[in-house]
């Protein structure tokens, strides 16, 4: 059925709905990947967005319920130039259309995607508005200039879990009495406690945790640094999530009070939380980091490694000269900073994806790196 996309500045995009009925509304966004539509759509760092998939043809493989990386789909709308109404995949449980509409995702098809790429990339990310009710171009521009920007939003609030969870036989399992929680609340004889922080964490970042050796908890965003101290963790991990960090103020205040406790690894908005913790700025891109072809360079050992990402905000690389700091990795796209470790603190942090989902493999030597910090720092109490 018939659909309009408008944007902000007064560009519209004559559409078709696959998915039924509806109106959406978020930033409008790209993504550059040729695979993993499905983890993008349940990525908790898309909230508040409606994501183009630069990839022609998208629903081929269907869904499977195992890739899944959250609990429900993020994206705000899901935009792609030709939709596939029949998958072929022995895994694929239902069609992408069929998902979309059980949690009542708009998805269009049947227009120019690259047009609408090229757009963002040369007057950056903007909001906008898809509806099949309003076909009036003027009336669409005009809500999409009412929608609110990303830019001081927490989003963190919308997407982190409400009680700390085991992850357990591949799945989240709450926390039993979670308003008593203490010491106890560890079960296995991993290697490793580690507690992660959900500021909108994806479920792969918790399967490769636990490759290293980890008992991982996931805890709420708002979860106090005294709380931490009585559970008594080995590692402290700082999860991804969507939009502006500087609102998340609770989270950077926390991490104020844990650097140095324990060992610590944050990774996209958990790389941002660190940078400002530190007294680091931060920015918000043009038109963001989004795929799964990002090339980034490795300052310690000069090697170039293809990474996963997605982010609309960075840390002001400038605002991280200090001696005590020592940048990692630059992206080789546009030079913003991809990760730091402090020279003499237990912490590392980096902008992109080393769990790889979807993505490539280069970077998921960081959680091996994660465990050496965690080894030494143990060895050395």
């Amino acid at each position: 059925m018939k659909a309009l996309l408008a944007l902000e500045d007064g560009r519209t995009f004559e559409c078709r709905s696959f998915t039924g009925h509806g109106e959406a509304s978020g930033e409008v966004i790209f993504n550059t990947s040729m695979t993993g539509y499905q983890e993008i759509l349940t990525d908790p760092s898309y909230s508040g967005q409606m994501v183009t998939v630069t990839y022609p043809l998208v629903g081929n493989y269907g869904i499977c319920p195992e890739d899944i990386e959250s609990r429900k789909i993020q994206v705000a709308a899901f935009l792609v130039r030709e939709y596939q109404p029949f998958p072929s995949n022995f895994r694929s449980t239902q069609t992408l259309a069929d998902y979309l509409k059980s949690e009542g995702i708009l998805g269009i098809e049947h227009f120019d995607t690259r047009a609408l790429t090229r757009h963002i990339r040369l007057a950056g990310a903007m909001r906008g508005v898809i509806s099949t009710r309003d076909l009036d171009p003027k009336s669409l521009v005009e809500k999409a200039n009412q929608i609110p920007g990303m830019a001081g939003q927490d989003l963190t609030r919308v997407v982190t879990v409400d009680a700390p969870y085991y992850w357990n036989d591949n799945q989240p399992e709450p926390v039993e009495n979670p308003d008593s929680i203490d010491n106890s609340v560890w079960r296995t004889a991993n290697k490793y406690r580690v507690i992660a922080f959900d500021f909108g964490i994806k479920y792969n970042i918790i399967r490769c945790l636990e490759s290293i050796g980890c008992e991982v908890l996931t805890v709420p965003a708002s979860f106090p640094a005294a709380k931490v101290r009585e559970l008594e963790p080995d590692g402290i991990f700082l999860s991804n999530g969507p939009g502006d960090p500087e609102p998340v103020i609770y989270a950077v205040e926390t991490i104020k009070e844990l650097i140095g406790y324990r060992p610590m690894f944050g990774i996209c908005l958990g790389h941002q939380l660190l940078g400002l913790a530190l007294g680091g700025k931060t920015f918000k891109l043009k038109f963001g980091h989004r795929g799964a072809n990002q090339p980034v360079k490795n300052l310690q050992n000069e090697r170039v490694e293809i990474t996963s990402q997605n982010h609309g905000f960075a840390v002001d690389v400038e605002s991280m000269q200090n001696d005590d700091i020592e940048i990692t990795h630059i992206n080789l796209n546009d030079n913003t900073l991809e990760g730091f470790r402090h020279k003499k603190l237990p912490l590392m942090a980096v902008q992109y994806h080393p769990e790889a989902s979807p993505g490539p493999n280069d970077a998921l030597y960081m959680f091996d790196e994660f465990a050496k910090l965690i080894t030494d720092f143990k060895n050395n109490l």
